[in-house]
């Protein structure tokens, strides 16, 4: 089964979340509509602007534990080069 790693922010250089969920869209919608208490919601983390899908979860799940454990700066190059912008990448998902 395949996973995504996507990262989530309150707006551009703000807090970020880096997760992982089988179900991209819906977990998106989740943390946008604060479904979920906890970090995300506290911070009105709502704006999904990296992700990036993995063939096995367990992959997904040590590139998270990577990720998370990387300086600040490398975070903001990851989503730099797909999303400068930092635009909510939500809508593509559909």
């Amino acid at each position: 089964m395949g996973a995504w790693l996507y990262i989530m922010t309150n707006r551009k250089n703000g807090t970020l979340y880096v997760g992982v969920t089988t179900d991209l869209p819906r977990r998106a919608w989740e943390h946008r509509e604060g479904v979920v208490v906890g970090f995300t919601k506290t911070y009105g983390l709502k704006r999904l602007v990296y992700f990036e899908f993995h063939d096995d979860l367990r992959n997904a799940r040590q590139r998270e534990s990577n990720v998370k454990h990387w300086p600040r700066a490398w975070k903001i190059r990851l989503i730099h080069q797909d999303n400068p912008n930092w635009d909510d990448l939500y809508e593509r998902l559909a």
